[in-house]
């Protein structure tokens, strides 16, 4: 399937990572750099999981840099509904404005964790908890910059790159070229789908700056998180260039079936589904978490 929109080199989006040691994931605030705008893509929220207690030390961390660069908070990107860490979004929202937006197929991963949670008729299943759905080849505006919209489904089905002038953000959909790419055993992923998803991204210029979501430093390596379309495609041990989509699927699925699942999997998808918000408190004002046995 070719680019549902012509990438514009010439845009250099000013971005900056925020690394979450519990969690592996990087978080980034992508700047404007020709007006004081910027966006926010995949915040986290830390949980002490063993004493259910909420903190936001890492979205505090992302809010002070915003505030004393004296930037303007247009957009809140989820690239997915994470199953390894708890969205910050809502709570970045609050304190700075913007929209939330995440892929349309949210829905689709909403009605399939609510039933595996056994969540009630109140819980919404349209995606209506965020301010945007988008669809493959959408458009939305960072200051004077466009950011174009990719479906690249398999990991999740709501997996969605984002591609700000010469810069994709590509969620769970890659990892570094010596991480090769995230699972794909999760209710609703596919191996084969993630593989045509990931070939799609590396349909765009080689110099494409790629940032990934996840990075977990193999082989005791620095932690990193950019590397570019042309490195993926000469380097990275599942996808570069020569391998076949039959022999993906056999390596994927066989690397599956080794992983256990993320410890965050069980708090993260309940408050993710929510866009990033805990399940509604019950009469004493006390809220809970479920954990279905034999569930996932």
């Amino acid at each position: 399937m070719s680019l549902p929109f012509k990438p514009d080199l010439s845009v250099k989006p000013e971005v900056t990572g925020f690394f979450d040691a519990q969690t592996n994931t990087i978080s980034y605030v992508v700047k404007d750099p020709n007006s004081d705008a910027c966006a926010v893509i995949d915040s986290v929220m830390d949980i002490d999981y063993a004493a259910g207690r909420i903190t936001f030390d890492g979205a505090d961390r992302i809010i002070a840099f915003i505030r004393d660069k004296g930037l303007r908070l247009e957009w809140i990107i989820e690239t997915h509904a994470h199953a390894d860490h708890l969205s910050a979004a809502p709570y970045i929202q609050q304190e700075l404005g913007g929209k939330m937006g995440i892929g349309e197929n949210i829905t689709v991963v909403q009605d399939t964790f609510g039933k595996i949670f056994n969540e009630g008729t109140e819980f919404q299943r349209d995606g209506s908890q965020f301010d945007r759905l988008f669809r493959d080849g959408d458009s939305y505006t960072i200051g004077t910059m466009t950011s174009h919209t990719m479906h690249t489904p398999g990991h999740t089905p709501a997996c969605t790159t984002h591609v700000i002038g010469d810069a994709a953000f590509v969620g769970d959909t890659l990892f570094m070229p010596d991480g090769g790419s995230a699972r794909a055993d999760f209710p609703g992923g596919d191996a084969r789908t993630l593989f045509r998803s990931i070939k799609r991204v590396l349909e765009l210029p080689r110099e494409t700056r790629l940032f990934m979501c996840h990075d977990y430093g193999p082989n005791g390596r620095n932690i990193a998180w950019e590397t570019s379309v042309g490195d993926e495609r000469d380097h990275n041990i599942h996808v570069k260039d020569g391998v076949g989509e039959d022999e993906f699927v056999r390596t994927r699925e066989a690397r599956d079936k080794t992983l256990s699942m993320p410890k965050l999997i069980i708090p993260s998808l309940q408050v993710n589904i929510r866009g990033g918000r805990l399940p509604e408190p019950d009469r004493s004002g006390s809220t809970f978490l479920k954990v279905p046995v034999n569930g996932l």
